[in-house]
């Protein structure tokens, strides 16, 4: 007897607990939130049972639903390891590579090793922007083949990493915020009277981290790194840009730095683990390492 239950229908499903959403799964997955919720509902009539509970304002996912949803995880893992193994058997560059990448590092810094591997491997590239241990969870899980990102204090024993830049963040806040007018020391006591602009953490299964955020500080948080360089832009709050972003913007007198506060220089590594290596993942790293320039 032929499953109802396809890989297709597992990778749905998967995406809508990642991305908490049928609209945010269906943006990932490049469909229409119609054929998703489509699917779902063939399933659950070919299967006869609920995979999600509608009663409320938001789907969620049933007892039976998180089963098949934990289940499925492992068969669409088996049948990736599947497809991998007979491709490298078959010439070794993998079909597709996902890099992820800190949100703090503009995308652009990306597409001349897209056009470089174009020119030597068919392999379909993603480029996936994360954010804080949203990072690390896509390369631990395995969503992620490439990690680059600040680095860590401590990285997971079967991750090997290289130091392949470094970077800077400035404290900024729009020209005309009153931050400016403010005087003495910008300690935690001065930082907590202003609303801080923040970027949420992509982690699902990890706890989310935090940096430069204080407890009690009125906070504004955002989904993505362009829309925390509008909020600062339009003055609603202080926060740290890359000076690479900011300087600019400085210049421009569009923002404008906090007096009182330091440069913050941080490392950017090139992260993978150690278990597989193809030879797309194998050249990335290379090129990587070797043509690294922040933009």
């Amino acid at each position: 007897m032929q499953s109802p239950i396809t890989l297709e229908a597992l990778h749905i499903l998967d995406a809508i607990d990642r991305r908490g959403s049928f609209a945010a799964a269906a943006n990932e997955l490049d469909r229409a939130p119609s054929s998703l919720s489509y699917q779902i509902q063939k399933l659950e009539q070919d299967l006869d049972i609920i995979i999600f509970d509608r009663s409320g304002h938001k789907a969620h996912f049933t007892e039976a639903g998180k089963l098949i949803l934990e289940r499925g995880r492992a068969i669409l893992q088996a049948s990736e390891k599947l497809v991998n193994d007979a491709t490298l058997l078959a010439n070794g560059w993998e079909l597709d590579i996902t890099i992820a990448f800190d949100g703090i590092i503009p995308i652009s810094n990306f597409f001349p090793m897209v056009d470089a591997l174009a020119e030597v491997s068919s392999t379909r590239v993603r480029l996936q922007e994360e954010i804080l241990a949203g990072s690390w969870e896509s390369l631990n899980t395995g969503r992620a083949d490439l990690l680059i990102c600040p680095s860590l204090d401590t990285l997971p024993q079967e991750v090997k990493s290289e130091k392949i830049g470094k970077m800077s963040m400035y404290w900024v806040a729009s020209a005309d915020h009153y931050v400016h007018k403010r005087s003495g020391k910008f300690d935690e006591a001065a930082r907590e009277k202003y609303r801080i602009i923040a970027i949420a953490d992509t982690a699902r299964g990890q706890p989310a981290l935090s940096i430069n955020i204080i407890q009690k500080q009125p906070r504004l948080t955002v989904t993505n790194f362009t829309a925390k360089v509008e909020a600062l832009t339009a003055g609603l709050g202080i926060g740290t840009l890359p000076s690479q972003i900011a300087q600019p913007l400085i210049d421009s007198g569009v923002l404008k730095r906090i007096e009182g506060t330091e440069e913050q220089p941080m490392d950017i590594i090139l992260a993978w683990r150690r278990n597989t290596m193809g030879e797309a993942k194998s050249w990335c790293i290379q090129y990587l390492k070797k043509n690294w320039k922040l933009k």
